[in-house]
C-alpha cells in the first residue's frame, strides 16, 4: 500500500482522521516511515519480520495520536496506550512483562540492524521474487492482480476452480512439514499463502 498517498489525499482533504497502519507484515521487512509519511498509529507482531514467536504488539503512536486519546470516549477495560506510557517513563511495564519476547525482540532487533535494513529489505524482495517466478512456473496465478501490489513479505496464490486450496496446505505440512497458510475470508479455500519474510533465505526458500 502507499501509505504516504494515502496520507497526501487526506491532508490535500483536510479531513481530520488519523492515518492507521497495519504493518503486521510488513514492519522489520519493508522501508517504513512513520514520521515523514504521516502515520498516527502503526502495528505490528512479534511473529512476522521481527522473526519471534506470537505474543507481541508492536505499537508506535505519534503525539497527534497521544493527544486524541485523551479525548476519546471509547470505554478501555484491557489496553490503554496511556498506561503504557507512565510504564515507560518509570522505565517499567504497567503489567507482567512478557520477559522473554521482550529479550527476544532486543536480540532480533540487534539481528536486523547487524545485517542492515537496506540488506533486510533487499533480500525479502529476492526470496519473494523467487517464490513469484516459482508460482508463474506452476501454471499458477498470485491473489493480486498486478505488479505494484505484489508483497515482498507473503504471497497468496490461486488454485484453479473447483480445488480446496487446503490439501495443498494439508499435503506440504503431512509430506514435507512445510507450514503454508490457508485463505482466509472470502479467499478460504482458494487461495494457499506462502510467507517469504523473518529469518529466511534463499536456501529455505
Amino acid at each position: 500500500s502507499d501509505i504516504a498517498a494515502v496520507r497526501r489525499a487526506l491532508d490535500r482533504a483536510g479531513h481530520p482522521a488519523l492515518l492507521l497502519v497495519d504493518g503486521v507484515s510488513s514492519i522489520a521487512c519493508y522501508d517504513f516511515r512513520m514520521d515523514e509519511w504521516g502515520v498516527d498509529v502503526a502495528v505490528t507482531g512479534s511473529q512476522k519480520g521481527f522473526m519471534l514467536p506470537p505474543g507481541l504488539a508492536i505499537v508506535g503512536f505519534s503525539p497527534k495520536a497521544m493527544a486524541a486519546v485523551q479525548g476519546a470516549g471509547l470505554p478501555r477495560t484491557f489496553f490503554d496506550i496511556r498506561d503504557m506510557a507512565k510504564g515507560y517513563a518509570a522505565n517499567g511495564f504497567p503489567y507482567t512483562p512478557p520477559v522473554g519476547l521482550i529479550h527476544g525482540l532486543k536480540v532480533a532487533t540487534e539481528m536486523l540492524l547487524d545485517e542492515g535494513l537496506e540488506t533486510v529489505f533487499a533480500r525479502h524482495h529476492r526470496i519473494a521474487e523467487g517464490v513469484r517466478r516459482a508460482v508463474a512456473a506452476w501454471g499458477l496465478t498470485l491473489c493480486a492482480a498486478h505488479p505494484d501490489l505484489y508483497s515482498d513479505s507473503v504471497s497468496a496464490i490461486r488454485t484453479p476452480e473447483g480445488f480446496d486450496a487446503n490439501r495443498i496446505v494439508g499435503h506440504a505440512l503431512n509430506a514435507y512439514g512445510v507450514a503454508f497458510g490457508t485463505g482466509l475470508g472470502d479467499v478460504a479455500g482458494k487461495v494457499f499463502r506462502i510467507g517469504h519474510l523473518g529469518m529466511l533465505t534463499d536456501v529455505m526458500a
